[in-house]
């Protein structure tokens, strides 16, 4: 039996639009960016790049998309969502611009640029739980974390060295997923691999 094509969108208002698209295709996905409600509707699953969030956010508003993304996430539409793209899925934030609003989805608090500024944007190997024994090089870029997560959440990852250690940086819950850092820079895309096969997984449930 040939596993399903899933058609993930990614979210083209700003952010590593580029970079979620190949590593999408190298997991076995074809790739559509989403900028309008329309499009949304073609896709069978959306990534939330890194970039700025306070940014996505207005642009989300200013696309008419946010309450489409909310109504289809709500739906069960699975989504991923790094760096930036953690915070927009997040049903809580700390540290927000006035009045920032999310997506939400995801039952956990986030806190806004934790890790720092620019300046203090570092790697590290972090070991995540359904993605192999290997442990993934991770690339934090003014990076969040989560400070707290509901019932329902599974942490999959946590920092493991440096003065933040045990700081909770990749969550699943359901058909969601968030990372607190930016697996499309690398040449890893185990993380990828693992959002396509679950949106194959959720495919097979409709």
């Amino acid at each position: 039996m040939t596993a399903a094509v899933p058609t993930i969108g990614v979210l083209a208002l700003q952010g590593d639009v580029r970079e979620h698209a190949r590593a999408l295709e190298g997991a076995g996905a074809r790739t559509v960016r989403v900028r309008r409600p329309e499009e949304l509707e073609r896709v069978d699953a959306l990534v939330v790049p890194g970039g700025e969030s306070t940014t996505m956010w207005r642009l989300a508003r200013t696309f008419e998309l946010l309450e489409p993304l909310r109504k289809r996430i709500e739906a069960g539409m699975p989504a991923y969502g790094s760096c930036a793209g953690m915070i927009m899925l997040a049903d809580r934030i700390r540290d927000g611009a006035d009045g920032q609003e999310t997506i939400g989805g995801i039952d956990m608090t986030v806190r806004r640029n934790a890790f720092g500024r620019q300046v203090d944007s570092f790697e590290a190997e972090v070991p995540l739980e359904g993605v192999g024994d290997t442990p993934f090089h991770a690339v934090f870029i003014r990076a969040p974390w989560v400070e707290s997560v509901g019932a329902g959440v599974s942490v999959l990852g946590r920092a493991e060295s440096g003065p933040n250690i045990g700081r909770i940086v990749a969550v699943r819950q359901g058909r969601l997923m968030a990372t607190a850092f930016h697996p499309e820079l690398t040449g890893d895309h185990r993380v990828h691999h693992y959002f396509a096969d679950l949106v194959r997984r959720a495919m097979e449930e409709e």
